[in-house]
């Protein structure tokens, strides 16, 4: 299946969800969240904040802050995405795309070893995604390889396999709602 086609498909499943299904799942994916080592073993988390019906990942940097990791979510400038330390979560607007992000236009958070949750409309076991087409994290990542990835995704998003282009890189860790945890 092409990509066009393939996130026509996703978006269209995304929208049927309800609020409460997108709710109960987040929350299930959360408790995954926090028992996986990469979790665990962090001691910052980038993670995106969550747009339409994507898991809701403001719960996920509350507590994140609560056990005492430090919080990054990325901003936009220009064709370049950055993530900024995110002390305050209610210090966020909407930005480019709509997407919410932080106001402030800094600090840039430096933690090359920071997991990073990954966005994406589909993904596959072996770490393969297919994002939303602008390359901003593909971009991001390319320029520091060192950062775990993990992706959250309703059981939906995860298919047995995908095709990916060369630039579209893995990520180390899927989970899912109802499944096992995947990892490479």
């Amino acid at each position: 299946m092409e990509k066009k086609e393939l996130r026509r498909m996703m978006r269209e499943k995304k929208r049927a969800m309800t609020k409460e299904e997108i709710e109960r799942q987040s929350a299930i994916l959360a408790e995954r969240l926090f028992a996986h080592p990469a979790y665990k073993e962090a001691k910052s988390i980038f993670a995106y904040l969550s747009y339409n019906q994507e898991v809701r990942t403001m719960p996920i940097l509350e507590r994140a802050l609560r056990d005492g990791k430090r919080v990054a979510v990325p901003k936009i400038f220009g064709e370049e995405m950055k993530f900024l330390w995110l002390d305050d979560l209610t210090a966020i607007a909407p930005g480019a795309f709509h997407i919410p992000e932080p106001i402030a236009d800094g600090p840039e958070a430096e933690d090359e070893t920071a997991l990073v949750l990954m966005p994406g409309l589909a993904f596959d076991p072996q770490g393969r995604r297919c994002g939303y087409g602008g390359g901003f994290y593909d971009k991001f990542l390319a320029a520091h390889r060192q950062h775990p990835t993990l992706a959250l995704c309703y059981d939906f998003q995860l298919l047995p396999e995908l095709k990916t282009d060369a630039h579209d890189l893995p990520v180390d860790y899927v989970i899912a709602a109802g499944g096992e945890d995947e990892g490479q």
